[in-house]
C-alpha cells in the first residue's frame, strides 16, 4: 500500500504500511464485533480516522496492459471480461481512448485511480499528446472512477462529459456507493480513489469536433440504465457502446429494460448504419447487437409467452433455461449461473408490466 502522509503524520515516525495496517485492524475489529458501517459512525475516533485514511492511502498499481490499435483512431485498454475482485484489482471493463488532432480522447476511464494511472502510463507508450476530453458512458463506477486519475493529471478543468442523469447520479447516492463496492469488491485495492463526477451535460446527437475525428453521440432511452452514452467516431466507423451490450458476460439489468434494449439496437442501428460495435465488457464484433441482442431475446421472450399463458415465475425460468439462445451461452458466459435467475425475474416482471 502507498500512503501519503498529512503534516500531523509526518511528526510521528511509521513503520511502512504501518497507516495501512492500523486501518484493516480497525476495520477488522469492527467486523469482529459486528458494527459494520453503521457501526464505525457511532464511533466518532473511528469515523474521523477512516475518513483521514481514505484521503490518504492507496491501492496498489495495477499492472499494466499493452494497449491495443483497433481502428486508425481507436485504441484499449482491455479488461479480461468478468467481474471485480481481489485478483484483477477492479479492472473489469475496458478503456477506449480515441487519438485525434487535438489530443487524446476518453471513452471511460475504468474503476479507480489506479486503473486510470495505468491508462495515462499506456497512453503515453502511443503517443505524447495530453487528453483533452473524457466521455462517461453511464453511472455504474466500473466506466468512470477512474476519472479521478485523469483530472488529478491533467488539470480540474479537463471536460468530462455526460448525459445529466448520469453526472446526476454520480454526484448522487451512486457515485460514493460505487466507490465503496469497489474497495470491498476488490479488498481494497482501489483505495484513494476520489469521486469525481462529470462536469459537461451533453445531449444525444452532439457531434464533437476534434480535427480529423469526429464523435457522434447517441441515446434511445434506458437500455442497461435510463442514461446509456454510445459514441460514434465516425471516419472510424466504430462506435463504443459502454454496457448496452457485452460479448460474453451476463449484463446488470437492475437499472434497464429488456424492451428499452431491443428498441435502443434498433435505432442506433438505423442511424448509425454498418459498424464495428464496441462493448465496455469484452473485444466487439460488427454483429455484437445481433448476437447479444439475440441472448436477451432469450431471456426475455420466454417471459413473455410464460405471462400471457399464466405460468408463474418458476415456469418462466425453466423455459428461458431450455431456449436454445440461452442455453447455447450458458457454459462458457461469464457471471452465467449466479445472474440468470435474477435476471430473468427482472425480465418476467417486465413482461408482466408490459402485458398491462
Amino acid at each position: 500500500m502507498k500512503s501519503r502522509q498529512t503534516p500531523s503524520a509526518a511528526a510521528e515516525p511509521q513503520t511502512p504500511g504501518s497507516t495501512a495496517n492500523t486501518r484493516r485492524s480497525w476495520l477488522r475489529m469492527a467486523g469482529g464485533l459486528g458494527l459494520g458501517a453503521a457501526g464505525l459512525a457511532m464511533v466518532p475516533e473511528v469515523r474521523l480516522f477512516a475518513q483521514q485514511m481514505q484521503d490518504f492511502i492507496e491501492g496498489p498499481p495495477v499492472p499494466d496492459v499493452k494497449p491495443e490499435q483497433l481502428s486508425p483512431h481507436v485504441w484499449m485498454v482491455y479488461a479480461k471480461d468478468g467481474f471485480p475482485t481481489a485478483e484483477n484489482q477492479g479492472l473489469m471493463a475496458s478503456i477506449v481512448f480515441v487519438l485525434t488532432q487535438k489530443g487524446v480522447v476518453m471513452l471511460d476511464t475504468g474503476a479507480s485511480l489506479q486503473i486510470g494511472q495505468m491508462a495515462i502510463r499506456m497512453i503515453k507508450t502511443v503517443t505524447p499528446k495530453p487528453v483533452i476530453a473524457v466521455f462517461n458512458s453511464h453511472y455504474h463506477g466500473d466506466h468512470w472512477l477512474g476519472n479521478h486519475a485523469f483530472v488529478e493529471a491533467f488539470g480540474n478543468d479537463l471536460p468530462i462529459h455526460a448525459l445529466a442523469h448520469t453526472r446526476e447520479q454520480i454526484q448522487g447516492n451512486e457515485g460514493n456507493l460505487w466507490r465503496s463496492l469497489m474497495e470491498r469488491w476488490t479488498n481494497q485495492a482501489t483505495l484513494g480513489t476520489r469521486v469525481v463526477a462529470p462536469n459537461r451535460t451533453v445531449e444525444h446527437g452532439q457531434v464533437f469536433d476534434y480535427g480529423d475525428v469526429q464523435i457522434r453521440l447517441h441515446h434511445y432511452g434506458r437500455a442497461h440504465t435510463p442514461s446509456d452514452l454510445c459514441f460514434e467516431v465516425v471516419q472510424d466507423k466504430l462506435t463504443y457502446v459502454g454496457d448496452i451490450a457485452m460479448e460474453n458476460r451476463i449484463a446488470n439489468m437492475d437499472d434497464g429494460s429488456y424492451v428499452g434494449t431491443f428498441r435502443y439496437y434498433d435505432a442506433i442501428k438505423k442511424a448509425a448504419g454498418d459498424q464495428f460495435w464496441l462493448p465496455g465488457h469484452g473485444c466487439g464484433s460488427k454483429t455484437l447487437l445481433d448476437d447479444y441482442g439475440l441472448f436477451m431475446r432469450g431471456i426475455y421472450e420466454p417471459c413473455v409467452e410464460a405471462v400471457k399463458e399464466g405460468f408463474p415465475l418458476e415456469g418462466a425460468k425453466s423455459r428461458v433455461l431450455s431456449d436454445p439462445r440461452v442455453a447455447s451461452r450458458a457454459k462458457t458466459m461469464d457471471g452465467f449461473d449466479s445472474n440468470i435467475g435474477k435476471y430473468t425475474s427482472l425480465a418476467y416482471l417486465e413482461a408482466e408490466k408490459e402485458a398491462f
